[in-house]
């Protein structure tokens, strides 16, 4: 036996399995030659970030627009960082706004024959390989302290030489048998420690975003296991990858710089690395110049907020899509009412520098996508964004569904349709005027237009009122109402004459759009009329009558 081959008995003493073993366990996926194979993988922290959705939308596109499959691995590893349930938070927010995932950890369990899903149930493998590298010569136990890591970074600062443990800093890298042996015996922790190469060739590698790179190999002697046994990220997702088989890893610019020690392992290994796919950064503008998405200043990058605010979950993706690929827009334009799902995204269309993220961008798109929605399916939408979000409108949206389709459907009919509805909150507050429970007068009348003046208008208007006339019949009625109590029929000649009239009919529908929706300004007058009912209109207009004989 070697003594390697003793080392790693010594360290793992308890038998398992080996790699060859592992490989006729995850054997390659019965899938189309180039299919691709993709993963989310999540760390359990708590907070659900606008890039997770952005990264996982890529894979998920990549993955299923060819033949291929995309799952989900949560990355458990760092008990410290966990948060209670923060996993099932994770797959909710995905399943909300679409994301569907072939096999992994699932709400219910996990699904998929490359399981565990989570990587503190995968020890055994992880220890198992471990045990492989050891015997191999290219890893080895480090007993250094803290404080002992500790000095050796205040002379490597002293020093002026770059931080971490390799080379002539690598203390325990060289250790005798029979030193490691009694160290062992005593008990002192370790961890397990990669033996880097004493001098690392540069490292080139093709980036499916940024092209062909060439990055300074690795020299330092990473942290393969932690003293607890657990292994560290740039491990535990080199196993993991290759047993699970991943053929795309897209994953944040700030892992560039551990690219050359993951490449460095798998080629250890004798593994075919990934294709490593590394996403820019979701930047915001902002005065003097740009700066990255930060949780404490924006709170734009949770995904809670697209929730709360009450945005479509399609309204997001499809903004995603146009920050994921630089042509996508023109696309649409050519394809406007296919689905985002025919849009052939490609790796090769993402760009290399950061993702400026833009609010109200979101917002136009947002109000293109619920301008293309039925009415009955932005209705049902917003009702169950009530109903976790908005309690003040869930029983008044539940109770009068229809009501509420009919409501969202105006000015939807023509061919350039409304574009005035974006996200729940502004819809909540543009729409609750139609509500008895939620209307409320919130401006006031004209200024040319006294209360005496008003409720006689609204008394003349509320007689004459015929809810059965069209659009045409319907304004010319209202025209003569103005006419005859002094106003001008048309703004224009109110404005070449102004000492004639005491308004023009805009005055007029004013003080009647006043009496029905609580505002000076609302969707087109009669198609307001029409959704609320004859009977809703009269009752409106009988309370403004008594509101403004208060006045």
């Amino acid at each position: 036996m070697t003594e390697q081959a003793k080392l790693a008995a010594l360290l793992f003493p308890n038998s398992g399995r080996s790699i060859a073993d592992y490989e006729a366990l995850y054997p390659p996926r019965p899938l189309p030659a180039g299919a691709p194979v993709t993963r989310l993988a999540p760390s359990p922290t708590g907070f659900i970030h606008l890039g997770n959705l952005y990264g996982a939308f890529a894979d998920e596109r990549l993955a299923h627009q060819n033949g291929g499959l995309f799952f989900l691995r949560i990355e458990d590893t760092d008990e410290k960082r966990e948060t209670a349930g923060a996993a099932e938070a994770l797959i909710g927010a995905l399943d909300y706004f679409g994301l569907r995932f072939d096999e992994g950890v699932t709400a219910g369990g996990e699904t998929g024959a490359y399981g565990p899903y989570r990587q503190r149930r995968r020890a055994e493998l992880y220890r198992d390989v471990a045990r492989e590298l050891t015997a191999r010569g290219l890893a080895y136990p480090c007993f250094c302290t803290e404080d002992e890591l500790g000095e050796i970074r205040a002379s490597q600062e002293a020093a002026g030489a770059n931080f971490g443990y390799y080379g002539l800093w690598a203390r325990h890298r060289n250790l005798a048998p029979g030193e490691i042996e009694r160290r062992v015996g005593r008990g002192e922790p370790f961890t397990l420690r990669w033996r880097a190469p004493a001098a690392a060739a540069a490292v080139t590698v093709q980036d499916g975003i940024r092209g062909r790179l060439v990055l300074p190999g690795n020299e330092q002697d990473i942290v393969l296991l932690k003293s607890n046994g657990i292994p560290t990220y740039h491990f535990a997702h080199v196993v993991d990858d290759h047993f699970m088989r991943t053929t795309h890893v897209l994953r944040g610019e700030e892992w560039l710089s551990s690219l050359p020690v993951h490449v460095q392992i798998f080629a250890a290994l004798g593994w075919e690395h990934p294709f490593y796919c590394h996403t820019p950064l979701l930047l915001k503008a902002e005065a003097g110049g740009k700066r990255k998405l930060s949780k404490r200043k924006d709170p734009e990058l949770g995904l809670d907020f697209y929730r709360r605010e009450g945005y479509h979950p399609r309204a997001v993706r499809e903004y995603l899509l146009t920050l994921l690929n630089s042509d996508y827009e023109e696309w649409r334009l050519g394809h406007p009412t296919a689905p985002m799902e025919e849009f052939p995204f490609s790796l090769a269309r993402m760009g290399s520098s950061g993702a400026l993220f833009d609010l109200q961008k979101l917002n136009d798109v947002s109000k293109n996508v619920l301008a293309a929605l039925p009415p009955g399916e932005t209705a049902d939408f917003l009702r169950h964004w009530a109903g976790d979000w908005q309690p003040e409108a869930a029983a008044v949206w539940t109770a009068e569904r229809e009501y509420l389709a009919a409501i969202v459907a105006i000015g939807r009919r023509e061919a350039n349709p409304r574009k005035d509805l974006v996200y729940g909150t502004q819809i909540f507050s543009f729409l609750r005027f139609f509500f008895d429970p939620l209307f409320t007068i919130e401006d006031a009348l004209p200024d040319n237009v006294g209360a005496t003046e008003a409720r006689g208008l609204l008394a003349q208007y509320s007689a004459r009122y015929d809810h059965a006339a069209d659009k045409e019949s319907w304004f010319a009625a209202l025209k003569r109402l103005a006419a005859e109590n002094g106003y001008a029929e048309k703004p224009r000649d109110y404005k070449k004459q102004p000492e004639l009239y005491k308004g023009h009919v805009g005055d007029v529908s004013a003080v009647i759009r006043l009496a029905l929706s609580g505002r000076k300004n609302s969707p087109d007058l009669w198609e307001v009329q029409q959704v609320m009912g004859e009977d809703r209109v009269r009752r409106r207009l009988e309370a403004m009558i008594q509101y403004v004989g208060q006045l």
